[in-house]
């Protein structure tokens, strides 16, 4: 058979439902053996969309997503995506073609080296140069991506090794393996906690990658103590949990952290340091820290680490939860999650025009009802959803944050559509973010998608505007003009309705949510609470 023949049954036998991408010549032959495969191939306007939405459809499923690039142009626009789900731990396998071996010796027409540029940014990357080795590169690439940590890994078939015969078979699929911490250390980490007054939890974006969700609520629960969330672990509790004190990850002095000055041992589960540097939480490193996780903790001056847990997240919480003594909960935490409950809803109902990202963000929630999938985009409106907006679910926001790339939200909904058809899905964005992959509307339409779009529109960067007038007090170089998004969506096929006062967007988004077709919803926003915030948090001083 043909290599790119062998190439497709072996991505057939990892289980691949979709690839993410746009052909090119040099990926030709690999294209052309999807015909009659069971891989549907999704083509897209842009290869940073691709990587995107392998990325998201891999946060989603658990199981890499796959995203396809030709040599040169389209594989560098690969990049973006591939640092994304490197820095966030998603699996994703990304595909590309490269020029034939006779000629990458020697500077030649669209030729870079795409295996040194994508070191940098995965397990991973190597080259096909044998075609008898594709079924155990394929069987490693997927393998890796999938091993603790998951994340992006990359293969390269060359054009003339796509073409040439190729004998082989896919290799068997085996298990992945399972550990658990040593017996000592589960009862080191133990007697820690028992002799903590205020314990406090630090949830991480592993305890949804290994599906330890119910096992955490559960240990909470039973021994009392408060849980805290980062970006990427929302929805560990639900938002009405006497335990949760809901999210934390800004940068500055927010409300949450009062928990982590009351704490006199943090316990960190499934926690990537990239997800929030535990400066920001502990910065005199005056709190002990008990690290379980399915890797070892990387050094940080910020993270005095008295006990590490390394294994598999479920079986080491289900270990240390007969270890641990039960405890009645602090009354300043019950205080301190009175003040959070009554801090997050305070501007729910503030009316105006333009509209405040708080009512914004309460009106999606009271729209979708806990049900759907919520795609952030990077903007000032990511750090209003980050910190208000609390899912009723795991793995049901998600929002770029190692990375923090512009443009994921439209193709992550596409993403998130595929993955799971029965959900509602919106995407929330920036007119910025928007318009850097908003043309993915038309790959929507075309596979007969539904979900809702989101545009918090103010006409410029806003994230960057509130970094400069907290730093500078002046801003510059970042307003632009907006096309018309109604007229955008529909030159598509999709709905556009444009909301510029509060008291029609509720019902605006309770529309789109029960429509069969993509809708666009364009929301005049005002802004100037970034800097009421920023002031606010500025001048906050913990006194429980």
């Amino acid at each position: 058979m043909k290599a790119s023949d062998l190439f497709v049954r072996c991505l057939e036998n990892e289980g691949v439902e979709y690839i993410f991408g746009i052909p090119g010549e040099e990926n030709t032959d690999l294209v052309d053996s999807l015909i009659g495969s069971n891989i549907n191939f999704i083509l897209v306007h842009h290869e940073q969309a691709a990587a995107f939405m392998a990325d998201v459809y891999g946060r989603l499923t658990g199981k890499p997503g796959v995203c396809l690039a030709t040599l040169g142009p389209g594989a560098t626009n690969l990049l973006t995506g591939i640092g994304d789900a490197y820095l966030d731990y998603s699996p994703v396998v990304a595909i590309t073609g490269q020029a034939g071996l006779e000629r990458i010796h020697k500077r030649s027409h669209q030729y870079i080296d795409i295996i040194g540029m994508f070191e940098e940014v995965t397990k991973w990357s190597q080259q096909i140069r044998v075609p008898e080795t594709i079924p155990e590169i394929i069987r490693k690439a997927f393998k890796i991506a999938l091993l603790d940590k998951p994340g992006a890994v990359h293969v390269e078939l060359p054009e003339n090794i796509a073409m040439m015969d190729a004998e082989g078979e896919p290799l068997p699929i085996t298990p992945m393996p399972i550990s658990c911490p040593a017996n000592e250390q589960i009862q080191k980490a133990a007697e820690l906690i028992n002799q903590a007054k205020r314990p406090l939890i630090l949830v991480g974006n592993g305890v949804i990658r290994d599906g330890a969700t119910e096992e955490l609520r559960r240990f909470a629960e039973a021994k009392q103590i408060p849980v805290v969330n980062t970006f990427m672990a929302k929805g560990v509790l639900p938002s009405n949990h006497p335990l949760t004190l809901y999210t934390v990850g800004m940068q500055v002095k927010d409300y949450v952290l009062c928990g982590f000055d009351l704490a006199d041992v943090i316990i960190t589960i499934g926690y990537d340091i990239v997800e929030y540097l535990p400066k920001y939480w502990n910065d005199e490193a005056k709190n002990p820290v008990i690290h379980i996780d399915s890797m070892p903790a990387e050094v940080d001056a910020y993270y005095p680490i008295q006990a590490e847990l390394v294994g598999d997240i479920k079986k080491t919480i289900e270990a240390l939860h007969s270890h641990v003594h039960e405890r009645e909960l602090c009354p300043k935490i019950v205080s301190l999650k009175a003040q959070l409950d009554e801090k997050m809803h305070a501007s729910d109902e503030v009316e105006g025009s333009p509209i405040i990202p708080q009512r914004i963000i309460a009106d999606i929630k009271k729209a979708e009802k806990g049900k759907a999938i919520i795609l952030s985009d990077v903007g000032a409106h990511k750090l209003w959803v980050a910190r208000m907006y609390q899912p009723e679910n795991p793995n049901h926001t998600i929002i770029s944050n190692g990375f923090a790339s512009m443009g994921i939200a439209v193709p992550g909904a596409i993403a998130a559509k595929l993955a799971h058809p029965d959900k509602p899905v919106i995407a929330i964005t920036g007119d910025g973010g928007f318009l850097m992959n908003g043309v993915e509307i038309a790959t929507a339409k075309r596979l007969g998608l539904a979900f809702v779009i989101v545009i918090f529109h103010d006409s410029k960067y806003g994230l960057i505007e509130w970094k400069q007038l907290n730093k500078f007090n002046r801003s510059n170089a970042i307003t632009f003009e907006d096309p018309d998004f109604i007229e955008f969506a529909k030159s598509f096929g999709a709905k556009g309705v444009k909301v510029k006062h509060s008291k029609d967007l509720l019902s605006a988004l309770e529309e789109a949510i029960k429509s069969s077709d993509i809708v666009l919803i364009d929301v005049d926003v005002d802004y100037s609470e970034n800097i009421e915030l920023s002031k606010k948090l500025g001048d906050y001083i913990c006194n429980l």
